[in-house]
Protein backbone atom coordinates (compact mmCIF):
# COMPACT_ATOMS: atom_id res chain seq x y z
CA UNK A 1 0.00 0.00 0.00
CA UNK A 2 2.40 2.48 0.78
CA UNK A 3 4.52 1.58 -2.07
CA UNK A 4 1.98 2.22 -4.27
CA UNK A 5 1.41 5.65 -2.92
CA UNK A 6 5.09 6.78 -3.12
CA UNK A 7 5.31 5.40 -7.02
CA UNK A 8 1.77 7.26 -7.37
CA UNK A 9 3.42 10.47 -5.84
CA UNK A 10 6.76 9.83 -8.37
CA UNK A 11 4.98 9.27 -11.00
CA UNK A 12 2.82 12.23 -10.42
CA UNK A 13 5.21 14.94 -9.64
CA UNK A 14 7.80 13.36 -12.58
CA UNK A 15 4.64 14.68 -14.73
CA UNK A 16 4.18 18.00 -13.17
CA UNK A 17 7.76 18.54 -14.09
CA UNK A 18 6.95 17.77 -17.27
CA UNK A 19 4.37 20.11 -18.08
CA UNK A 20 6.03 22.60 -16.39
CA UNK A 21 9.38 22.41 -18.64
CA UNK A 22 6.66 22.53 -21.35
CA UNK A 23 5.13 25.91 -20.29
CA UNK A 24 9.34 27.30 -19.50
CA UNK A 25 9.35 26.61 -23.00
CA UNK A 26 6.64 28.04 -24.15
CA UNK A 27 6.97 31.19 -22.45
CA UNK A 28 10.68 31.41 -23.39
CA UNK A 29 9.63 30.92 -27.11
CA UNK A 30 7.35 33.72 -26.49
CA UNK A 31 9.34 35.80 -24.83
CA UNK A 32 12.28 35.38 -27.34
CA UNK A 33 10.12 36.57 -30.37
CA UNK A 34 9.37 40.03 -28.06
CA UNK A 35 12.88 40.42 -27.53
CA UNK A 36 13.55 40.19 -31.37
CA UNK A 37 11.05 42.22 -32.38
CA UNK A 38 12.22 45.06 -29.89
CA UNK A 39 16.32 44.42 -30.91
CA UNK A 40 15.05 45.02 -34.56
CA UNK A 41 12.90 48.10 -34.30
CA UNK A 42 14.28 49.90 -31.61
CA UNK A 43 17.65 48.91 -31.68
CA UNK A 44 18.55 49.47 -35.47
CA UNK A 45 22.22 49.63 -34.98
CA UNK A 46 22.22 46.07 -34.42
CA UNK A 47 22.95 44.73 -37.88
CA UNK A 48 20.54 41.97 -38.75
CA UNK A 49 22.76 39.14 -38.72
CA UNK A 50 23.77 39.70 -35.48
CA UNK A 51 19.57 40.01 -34.29
CA UNK A 52 19.49 36.13 -33.40
CA UNK A 53 22.79 36.63 -31.38
CA UNK A 54 22.18 39.82 -29.42
CA UNK A 55 18.41 37.68 -28.39
CA UNK A 56 19.88 34.63 -27.63
CA UNK A 57 22.23 36.68 -25.23
CA UNK A 58 19.22 38.51 -23.42
CA UNK A 59 17.21 35.65 -23.16
CA UNK A 60 20.16 34.21 -21.53
CA UNK A 61 20.74 36.38 -19.04
CA UNK A 62 17.38 38.19 -18.40
CA UNK A 63 15.97 36.84 -14.81
CA UNK A 64 12.67 34.74 -14.73
CA UNK A 65 10.64 37.49 -13.86
CA UNK A 66 11.61 39.34 -16.99
CA UNK A 67 11.23 36.61 -19.27
CA UNK A 68 7.84 36.02 -18.10
CA UNK A 69 7.09 39.78 -18.29
CA UNK A 70 9.01 40.14 -21.79
CA UNK A 71 6.18 36.21 -22.77
CA UNK A 72 3.19 38.71 -21.62
CA UNK A 73 4.45 41.25 -23.58
CA UNK A 74 4.58 39.23 -26.86
CA UNK A 75 1.14 38.68 -26.61
CA UNK A 76 -0.26 42.58 -25.24
CA UNK A 77 2.01 43.86 -27.19
CA UNK A 78 5.61 45.62 -26.76
CA UNK A 79 5.66 49.17 -25.44
CA UNK A 80 8.58 50.89 -23.80
CA UNK A 81 8.49 49.18 -20.58
CA UNK A 82 9.98 45.74 -22.82
CA UNK A 83 12.14 48.23 -24.18
CA UNK A 84 13.09 49.13 -21.03
CA UNK A 85 13.86 45.49 -20.26
CA UNK A 86 15.96 44.52 -23.08
CA UNK A 87 17.86 47.58 -22.36
CA UNK A 88 18.25 46.65 -19.13
CA UNK A 89 19.68 43.58 -19.68
CA UNK A 90 21.42 44.37 -22.38
CA UNK A 91 24.03 46.72 -20.57
CA UNK A 92 24.65 43.91 -18.16
CA UNK A 93 28.57 43.11 -17.56
CA UNK A 94 27.16 38.90 -18.34
CA UNK A 95 24.97 40.32 -21.21
CA UNK A 96 28.43 42.24 -22.96
CA UNK A 97 30.56 39.30 -22.36
CA UNK A 98 27.99 37.22 -24.02
CA UNK A 99 27.84 39.47 -27.15
CA UNK A 100 31.23 39.57 -27.81
CA UNK A 101 32.02 36.05 -27.64
CA UNK A 102 28.57 35.24 -29.88
CA UNK A 103 28.47 38.90 -32.38
CA UNK A 104 31.80 37.31 -34.54
CA UNK A 105 30.88 34.06 -34.77
CA UNK A 106 27.00 35.58 -36.43
CA UNK A 107 29.22 37.74 -38.82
Amino acid sequence: MIRTVILTSILALGACTEVQNAADRTGRKAATSAVTEVIAINFTQVPKPLIEAFTGCVMDNAQAVEVRELAKDSIVGIDEETVAIVRSVLSRPETQTCLRSRAPLAL
